[in-house]
């Protein structure tokens, strides 16, 4: 399998180097040259264990690794979570890493149950045990520049933190992650891990990302590494639990297919469930959900992908205008036309929007579209699902109950699972705020950090005084 750039500016390269690539060196995404087809393996990994199921997806993707160490490198990146009992009334008899939760007229499924609880930790313990093996003994380094919204840097630094020959430094917007978050990244006090809080927003430091490894001088000088989801490695474990998912939904209900509803900010987790469609998983609609900040929604209803101005929100991690993964889409849209692809990223960098033509029956995508759901539609969601069946969820999986609710998803035909991207205890404001009671929002792993001695450097928003720190410590 090997991988090519949206931009179309690269000679095909195999995995392994595809993922220490991170973003293409012609400043597009890489995906692989095609996607195989599973509908003849469904039957039979229907009922694998998350990690037996795991190999067997990416070792498609992956078929530069021996099978042994690939097992091994699956085996450890999920070893870090905590197993949970399934469902009294499911016929799957294993502990899940990912259960799924009938709750009303939605099936949820929880992706909060790895070492900083939130989705994110799915891809980055993956990412980082992938990391130290492609490394391997030969004294290689690594220096991985991320930026986060929120869940993708603690989630990094837990799967990077200690390892051998690898640093991490992370952006994140000071003051626009929720003061959990905070927490999880700045109480890491590992040598190898810098918390950078910019002045400015989450798209600010993407853009800084961005322009660190487009400076191919810098990036190879510094050993540049990415773990943001323009890491085609972070997409393809994602891919895993659309799987997983579906699979449990349909051995409950009996259905021979499903829909998802995905809250999303920068298109990376909701994508990774389009691949899973374009490989053959029965799924009716792939709806992905954003808050106020909306050019995802907006894209969808109208065509046109245009900038706005990034609102804080109690769902923080989706406060993004600009949608990195969104070039992804954009190529698969246009039949893998790089010169397509490269005019709507130059008519987006000059002018902050751009237009894709629809098709003859007004339609952009036959399988993907989109909702939003704003603040108070949000802080409902949590309280009518904590009245009525006891269940409680944070503000970014309220956003997709509420889209899925709205659009009528859930109002019949295939059964509907919403992604839980993050525990309550991360959002105790929200809560509080929907339920009057912010106590309910607790977890002992979120407990344990009050108090905790923290370090974190402030930055301007500016890329030379990223790249003079990077460039101090490497």
């Amino acid at each position: 399998m090997n991988y090519v750039s949206t931009r179309g500016g690269i000679a095909p390269i195999p995995f392994q180097e595809a993922v220490m690539m991170g973003l293409a060196r012609d400043g597009g995404l890489l995906l692989p040259e095609s996607f195989p087809d599973v509908r003849d393996k469904l039957a039979g990994w229907a009922k694998l264990p998350y990690e037996d199921l795991a190999f067997e997806v990416v070792r498609l993707f992956a078929d530069d690794i021996p099978a042994d160490d690939l097992r091994a490198i699956v085996r450890k990146s999920y070893a870090t979570f905590s197993p949970v009992p399934p469902a009294p009334d499911q016929a799957w008899t294993g502990p899940e890493v990912a259960p799924v939760r009938p709750v009303g007229p939605v099936h949820v499924l929880e992706l909060f149950h790895g070492p900083t609880l939130a989705f994110k930790d799915f891809a980055l313990q993956f990412l980082g045990n992938l990391f130290e093996y492609v490394l391997g003994e030969g004294g290689r380094e690594l220096n991985v520049v991320v930026a986060t919204s929120g869940d993708t840097g603690s989630a990094a630094i837990h799967g990077l933190r200690g390892r051998r020959g690898v640093r991490v430094f992370v952006l994140h917007p000071a003051g626009r992650v929720s003061p959990v978050q905070e927490l999880q990244m700045t109480s890491v006090l590992d040598d190898n891990v810098f918390n950078i809080a910019l002045a400015g927003t989450f798209d600010d430091a993407q853009r800084i990302v961005k322009g660190l490894f487009s400076d191919l001088p810098f990036k190879d000088g510094h050993h540049l590494g990415a773990v943001n989801s323009i890491n085609w490695a972070r997409v393809l474990a994602q891919v895993i639990y659309y799987f997983y998912g579906a699979f449990r939904t349909m051995e409950r209900t009996g259905a021979k297919e499903v829909s998802f509803v995905v809250p999303t900010g920068n298109f990376g987790d909701v994508f990774a469930g389009y691949v899973a469609a374009r490989m053959g998983l029965p799924v009716r609609r792939l709806r992905l959900a954003t808050n106020e900040n909306d050019i995802l929604s907006r894209f969808f209803a109208s065509g046109v992908y245009s900038l706005g101005k990034v609102v804080p929100t109690l769902s923080p991690s989706m406060d993004i205008q600009i949608a990195s993964n969104f070039e992804r889409w954009l190529f698969l849209h246009a039949g893998r036309d790089a010169a397509q692809v490269r005019a709507w990223m130059d008519a987006f960098a000059k002018n902050g929007s751009l237009e894709v033509p629809r098709a003859a029956d007004g339609s952009l995508d036959a399988t993907l579209c989109a909702g939003r759901a704003d603040t108070a539609a949000t802080l409902e969601t949590i309280r009518r699902f904590h009245a009525d069946f006891g269940y409680l969820m944070d503000p970014h999986t309220a956003v997709g109950v509420s889209v899925a609710l709205a659009s009528g998803d859930a109002d019949g035909g295939a059964p509907v699972v919403c992604l839980s991207t993050a525990h309550p205890a991360k959002f105790p404001d929200a809560i509080g705020r929907a339920t009057g009671d912010a106590s309910l929002a607790t977890e002992p792993r979120v407990e344990a950090l009050k108090g905790a001695p923290t370090r974190k450097f402030p930055l301007p928003n500016d890329l030379r005084a990223v790249a003079d720190f990077v460039a101090a410590r490497t």
